[in-house]
């Protein structure tokens, strides 16, 4: 047991060496996330991001998405309060995509077949938009930002031009609105990194197996991801499905945070919660291969955009690579192919349990 403490305690001081030794200042960050709550992958990654010490997270941007906008800046607010990070503004963004709507896509699903997951409009998790669901951690006390997510991102990179990061880790829909109404702003950023696509993931899960191109944070705002993958990034990271299915939040990893003490440790360890047989990392591998990318063994260079026909791809994910790409402007993406499985789960339970830093 004495052992298994001080292994950890190592591990804590080399993490913490290694993110330090990149740099003294700190790496500037805004989280735009569809942050259904409370914990799972959404929050769980934007806590990964807050409980580094070698980031200024500049505001959590939210997004409809796997939830309602309104629930998703609720979860929010309280997580912050829980941790005691309140100092970081929550800025309310789109409450709907750019085209698609509920009942456009149950007519596509008569066509086309079901979709396994629909976010906020799943039929077995649905609620109206403007109520908040349930919220076992309690309501919020805080309030959101008097800015909306397009506008405050815009401001933030004129701000600190070339010095701010975007995280996406939902629907892209803030982030086309502030491109369509700042064509500098994406320019102005450092880079995009992203939780989206799905190429041709190795797995047995049923949302993959018929749609291998099928992938939620695109598919629920394809113009918006369309918008977006075109714009003129510096540098644009992706983390897809292909690599986040070798990932599993398991009850193991969440009682190795449990024994932790900190205020993310007992947030995670009170609200993680397990469905089924598949339960990836998806976001929480995205934020901390941002934060280490030494964690990711192999990537790859594809130009992607989104198949935007109205038939039965609409919302597929399009890929190429640079000898067959059309001549449009595409941005050269990379793609994380494989990673440092247990690097990766020990990175993202240290961090659970590791003090967060203050402002």
């Amino acid at each position: 047991m004495q052992s298994g403490r001080i292994r950890g305690l190592i591990f804590a001081l080399l993490l913490t060496t290694c993110l330090f030794s990149w740099g003294q200042e700190k790496r500037k960050i805004i989280i735009d996330q569809d942050a259904a709550g409370p914990a799972g992958t959404d929050l769980q990654s934007t806590l990964l991001l807050i409980q580094s010490p070698q980031t200024e997270v500049l505001g959590v941007t939210v997004v409809t998405g796997d939830a309602w906008l309104k629930s998703e800046v609720a979860h929010t607010l309280r997580m912050l309060e829980l941790i005691g990070r309140t100092d970081i503004p929550v800025v309310p963004g789109a409450e709907y995509p750019l085209v698609r709507t509920k009942e456009a896509t149950e007519l596509w699903e008569k066509e086309y077949g079901s979709v396994t997951w629909l976010g906020a409009w799943t039929p077995r998790f649905y609620h109206p938009p403007d109520q908040l669901g349930e919220m076992p951690e309690g309501r919020p006390t805080t309030k959101a930002a008097d800015e909306d997510a397009a506008h405050f991102l815009i401001r933030m990179v004129r701000k600190y031009p070339h010095e701010v990061s975007i995280y996406a880790g939902g629907p892209m829909t803030n982030l086309a609105l502030a491109i369509s109404i700042d064509p500098e702003f994406a320019g102005l950023a450092k880079e995009m990194v992203f939780m989206g696509a799905s190429l041709n993931p190795q797995t047995s899960d049923p949302e993959f197996i018929n749609t291998p191109r099928h992938e939620f944070n695109i598919w629920f705002d394809p113009e918006a991801a369309h918008i977006a993958l075109r714009a003129p990034w510096k540098k644009i990271v992706c983390t897809t499905v292909d690599i986040s299915v070798k990932t599993r939040m398991t009850q193991k990893l969440i009682d190795r945070i449990k024994a932790g003490n900190s205020p993310a440790a007992r947030y995670v360890g009170t609200y993680a919660r397990l469905f089924g047989e598949y339960n990836y990392l998806w976001d929480e591998l995205a934020a901390a291969a941002w934060l280490d990318p030494r964690l990711i063994t192999k990537k790859e260079i594809r130009f992607m955009d989104v198949d935007l026909s109205r038939g039965a791809n609409y919302g597929n994910m399009l890929t190429w690579n640079d000898k067959d790409r059309p001549k449009l402007d595409l941005q050269p993406v990379e793609i994380q192919v494989d990673l440092d499985l247990e690097k990766f789960y020990g990175m993202f339970v240290e961090m659970m349990k590791a003090e967060t830093p203050k402002k």
